[in-house]
């Protein structure tokens, strides 16, 4: 039978990736509407067909991608935070990752 730990984890996961696909897709509906607004026109459904100008593809996929991640990231951590706020602990898959700049090697902080 699985631990109570790894069943809490598992319902991280599952929360988490729900929380950052929803967030995407939010995103991705507030992206298109803005860039409607913005251009005039659709955005380009594939930037790699040659029929899309360079410059329309390189920006699209600039703002998309950095946007999409943006909140996919957000939902991630609100999820964590939420998680730890539950069971006061942060989910396994979030030990610490060595951003403790005090622990940097010297020349690198």
């Amino acid at each position: 039978m699985a631990s109570s730990s790894t069943d809490s984890s598992k319902l991280y996961s599952a929360f988490s990736l729900v929380a950052a696909l929803g967030a995407a897709a939010l995103a991705k509906k507030g992206l298109n509407t803005s860039w409607r607004a913005a251009t005039g026109k659709n955005p380009p459904e594939n930037p790699a067909d040659p029929d899309v100008s360079i410059g329309e593809a390189v920006m699209w996929a600039a703002i998309s991608g950095t946007l999409i991640g943006v909140a996919r990231m957000l939902a991630s951590r609100r999820a964590a935070h939420y998680y730890a706020k539950s069971t006061g602990h942060l989910p396994p898959q979030l030990a610490k990752d060595g951003q403790d700049a005090s622990k940097a090697p010297a020349g690198q902080a």
